[in-house]
């Protein structure tokens, strides 16, 4: 049976296949790749979802006869590489013999059309095409290593190049004749090129195949070794793939130039992640975001290796471009002032400032130039519990709700021992994001309120259906899919961040007041700032999600802002944990401290405060004490 793609079919396939990994399972190749934009898919695999996405049946080799060669002609017709798994240079002896069988101007015979079917496929992951003529026998036979979507019509590549009229086989900068190419070899000017070598050295004027440009000349009727072939070869070839990586590091940041200031799209972020093979509850993610947008200081805590660094990490590579933006700091106990994030002025040399060998204030200084305010800044202070907050972050923190500034120095200008100016002051720059992790444990310190109070806490724990589901299919975390995938959005990132909307809800508003009436029974009440902090917080869901509810929103508020700061002994504490966990029940739920653990799901209001306080109390009962941080 005959079918029929087109080129866009055949992407669309590809790119299905991108978004869904299990469709590999079962149906990997053992002997072909299709490469495409410098990944390899299994080339059956790539047809049979094309055939399938346009409504058609699963197809599989012997849909083709159990024919690689009637299979991949849909491919190879519509342009896709298709290479053998082994790869091996072609043999250029034979190369050369089976182009001395060749009649001029007469069609292919058989012994080439073998040879070019056994040989092409690829060499250093480059694509090998083999021609000794269109339709007829050239005088001019070659084989053209190609590279990053360049073609023989209108690109450049590495290419052995046989005359047989004058026994010359030349290694060549090829350049395409038929269509101008838009990338050009290095140094040109320093190169000769295959025209001007046979003119000057040969006395000869080609017709064609003049324009590439003179790697090494050999004498086809005395060719050095297979071996010496292949190192001149490779050395080529090494040129040629340090071009073609500078040249998709440029595409690439072209085509990010061309799409800026896309609207910002948490699921194209979730779905990052999920290429990733990262692990994470699609609300965890939105409280993460929403909590950056809201406020520029975010604190993850919970169980060590529940994810807390790795949702950090995968969120900065994901929006930034650059490396230079963003800054993971593992923070020391033995970090007693704020000189291992701004560092001080050497009070041995009067025009010198000590940087942080962290390169924080470096970040800073880079968030702050005003060609940067539409890009995001991110510093992650890992373990930031591990020395008292407070000693090291002060600063950070009175600058934080203010426009004042941070004095670094006193008196004349100084420079970095780099040479770098640094100001005598620095504010907090609006597009710089600190997110703290911290675990909870007999080598870390407990936060102030005064830290609680100027950040979004939020909790990572795992359940058993997380661990099931991890379990099941364990994958290795690849955060190569991630990097500056949401680039393009980081300006919108910036704005919604500088949005101060709030919408006065009821609902809300009367749930606040509760909460603040047994909170300050303990003295653990909130104000002005919290209040306005989390009607932004329940602003900022509405925007990412406008599907989420009304109880969620609230409910992943006052876990974030409310409860972090509770903690005391049981006899004091004891009683307000049970009336907050009645304000987190419906109405109609029954509220019984010996069957807690009784309550159905629809009967409770705010699902993740109500475990919380939960846990808590228990620990209350059990422990004497309790506290948000170890519950």
């Amino acid at each position: 049976m005959e079918y029929s793609f087109s080129s866009e079919e055949l992407v669309n396939a590809i790119e299905y296949l991108d978004q869904h990994p299990e469709e590999f399972k079962g149906r990997e190749s053992s002997t072909y790749d299709l490469v495409y934009e410098g990944k390899k898919y299994p080339p059956i695999l790539v047809l049979s979802k094309a055939n399938e996405l346009k409504g058609g049946k699963e197809l599989l080799l012997k849909d083709f006869k159990n024919s690689t060669e009637k299979a991949f002609k849909y491919l190879i017709e519509n342009g896709f590489h298709v290479i053998p798994k082994v790869e091996q240079m072609v043999n250029i002896q034979e190369f050369i013999e089976v182009a001395n069988s060749q009649v001029i101007g007469q069609g292919t015979n058989s012994e080439a059309t073998n040879f070019i079917r056994k040989s092409k496929g690829a060499y250093k992951k480059l694509a090998v095409e083999i021609s000794y003529g269109v339709g007829r026998s050239t005088a001019i036979p070659w084989i053209a290593f190609l590279g990053n979507q360049q073609k023989v019509k209108e690109g450049i590549y590495p290419v052995f190049l046989y005359y047989k009229e004058h026994n010359i086989l030349v290694l060549a900068y090829g350049v395409s004749e038929t269509n101008e190419p838009t990338l050009k070899w290095d140094k040109l000017d320093s190169k000769t090129s295959i025209k001007d070598y046979f003119k000057e050295e040969l006395d000869i004027k080609l017709k064609s195949y003049g324009n590439s440009y003179v790697f090494k000349v050999y004498d086809a009727t005395n060719l050095p070794s297979q071996d010496t072939l292949k190192r001149d070869l490779d050395l080529l070839i090494e040129e040629y793939l340090e071009l073609m990586n500078r040249d998709s590091k440029q595409h690439s940041s072209i085509e990010k130039s061309m799409i800026k200031n896309k609207d910002f799209d948490i699921n194209a972020f979730s779905n990052s992640l999920t290429k990733s093979n990262l692990q994470f509850n699609n609300k965890l993610v939105q409280r993460f975001v929403a909590s950056l947008l809201t406020k520029p200081f975010v604190i993850l805590t919970g169980l060590a290796g529940s994810g807390k660094t790795k949702l950090a990490q995968s969120f900065i590579q994901w929006m930034c471009e650059r490396e230079e933006q963003y800054k993971l700091v593992a923070v020391g106990a033995d970090w007693i002032n704020r000189e291992p994030l701004l560092g001080y002025p050497n009070g041995l040399k009067e025009d010198e400032y000590v940087m942080p060998d962290n390169g924080v204030l470096q970040l800073m200084i880079n968030a702050s130039k005003s060609e940067n305010q539409d890009k995001p800044y991110f510093l992650v202070l890992d373990e930031m519990n591990l020395s008292h907050v407070e000693r090291y972050f002060a600063d950070f923190l009175s600058i934080m709700e203010s426009e004042d500034s941070i004095k670094l120095y006193t008196g004349s200008k100084r420079t970095s021992t780099n040479d770098l100016e640094i100001p005598q002051t620095i504010s907090w720059p609006k597009n710089l994001f600190i997110i703290g992790t911290v675990n909870i444990d007999e080598t870390t310190y407990m936060f102030s309120p005064k830290v609680l109070d100027r950040a979004n806490v939020i909790e990572f724990r795992l359940d058993e259906d997380d661990l099931k589901v991890f379990l099941a299919e364990p994958k290795k975390v690849d955060l190569s899919q991630l990097i500056s995938e949401g680039a393009a959005m980081a300006s919108s990132f910036i704005t919604l961040s500088k949005q101060n909307d709030t919408a006065s809800n009821e609902v809300l508003n009367e749930t606040l007041v509760e909460f603040f009436k047994e909170l300050k029974t303990i003295g653990a009440e909130f104000g002005y700032r919290t209040a306005f902090e989390i009607h932004l917080l329940f602003a900022q869901f509405s925007k990412l999600d406008s599907s989420l509810s009304e109880e969620d929103k609230i409910d992943f508020a006052v876990m974030q802002k409310l409860l972090p700061k509770l903690h005391g002994s049981r006899s004091k504490i004891i009683k307000s944990l049970e009336a907050l966990m009645r304000l987190c029940l419906k109405d109609a739920a029954e509220f019984n401290l010996s069957k807690l653990d009784a309550l159905q799901e629809d009967q409770i209001k705010y699902n993740v405060s109500f475990d919380k306080l939960k846990r808590m109390y228990a620990n209350a009962l059990s422990n004497g004490f309790t506290s948000y941080a170890e519950a």
